[in-house]
């Protein structure tokens, strides 16, 4: 029944949601929506505005039972959006696909009817990325205070990706792990967050904004948000990662806010020797957390990683150049910025409440 009131719905739009893939396989899903007249954020916006948008993502209306068609290089392929619009599709091409950039998918809507189409980005990392980088996103690069719901829930009503602040330093310390220790490693940036994929439009274009490395978005149901822990999400993310980069040895990047250390520490007992740093941001100062933090790193030492309870970027970039991750220029540029965000931090959340 669905399927067929589709038909009288419209127009329609497709999100394609950066994917990843290697040399062999492309790996990337989206979702089919009804056109809501989304728009780009901009600088001076106001509070209300913020949140008219915000209302527009969450109050979307999904197009199930929708067929969408891939192309690349010769390979084609259909899915099948599911109840919640969402769909999720694999080519492989005829033939190697080249390593080291964005590859673009043509994605066209062929039911129902309208003429949608998009183009889906997915990343494969080069021959020269030595590890690659997974991170969290709720305070570890924005400051969300994810432990204090209803701040949570203003901050993000209120403010958009342009208004919105990384903590000092984040950007220039991934552009540094981005970079690795010669500067042209192009290691490649996971981002795998409880976020709703709701969210998706306006964290890529905070990341564009803030000059943080771009890479794949691995997000969360709407639904699922609301009522279920993101742990379990987190772990099956990162299993995925590590499933499909055999070879690549990885670093983590979390907070102490909620659950990232204990997430993290699972990660290396199923995947011992494959993660060689975990950084914690440090936003619970609690002796208690604190004293927890430093239990679970000694629970990881034995398999060779380290587990870094970070007071700020610098601190997590001086030990990544300890321990050759990125290079010592960019530690000088990670101190740099770090001091300059916060110098403007007080201008920017000004700015913020207007």
């Amino acid at each position: 029944m669905k399927r067929w009131l589709n038909r009288f719905r419209g127009p329609y739009i497709i999100l394609a949601y950066p994917g990843f893939g290697t040399a062999e396989r492309l790996s990337l899903c989206g979702r089919v929506l009804e056109d809501e007249g989304f728009r780009p954020a901009r600088d001076a916006d106001r509070a209300w505005r913020n949140l008219v948008e915000m209302y527009k993502r969450f109050e979307s209306d999904e197009v199930p039972g929708a067929r969408v068609r891939a192309r690349f290089q010769g390979a084609e392929v259909e899915a099948v959006s599911d109840e919640e619009g969402y769909f999720h599709l694999e080519l492989h091409p005829n033939g190697t696909i080249g390593s080291g950039a964005w590859h673009e998918v043509a994605l066209e809507l062929i039911e129902p009817a309208g003429g949608a189409t998009a183009t889906g980005r997915v990343l494969v990392p080069p021959a020269s990325a030595r590890f690659g980088i997974i991170s969290d996103i709720d305070d570890t690069v924005i400051r969300s205070n994810v432990t204090q719901k209803i701040r949570m829930v203003l901050a993000l009503a209120l403010s958009n990706a342009r208004t919105r602040k990384p903590f000092a330093g984040v950007a220039a310390l991934y552009r540094a792990l981005h970079d690795g220790a010669s500067g042209t490693e192009a290691n490649p940036i996971f981002y795998v967050s409880k976020s709703p994929w709701n969210l998706l439009p306006p964290l890529l274009d905070f990341l564009e904004h803030q000059r943080i490395p771009l890479g794949p978005l691995l997000l969360r149901d709407y639904g699922r948000h609301l009522l279920l822990s993101g742990g379990g999400h987190k772990v099956r993310s990162i299993d995925h990662i590590l499933r499909t980069y055999t070879e690549m040895e990885f670093v983590l990047i979390g907070d102490s806010g909620e659950q990232d250390p204990e997430i993290y520490r699972e990660v290396v007992r199923r995947w011992p020797q494959r993660i060689r740093s975990i950084y914690i941001r440090s936003v619970d100062t609690d002796p208690a957390r604190v004293a927890a933090i430093d239990r679970l790193a000694e629970e990881v030492r034995p398999t060779g990683s380290q587990l870094v309870l970070v007071p700020d970027s610098t601190f997590a970039a001086v030990h990544a150049a300890a321990e050759g991750l990125i290079s010592p220029a960019a530690l000088t540029a990670v101190r740099r910025d770090q001091a300059a965000d916060a110098a403007a931090t007080p201008v920017a959340r000004a700015s913020s409440r207007r």
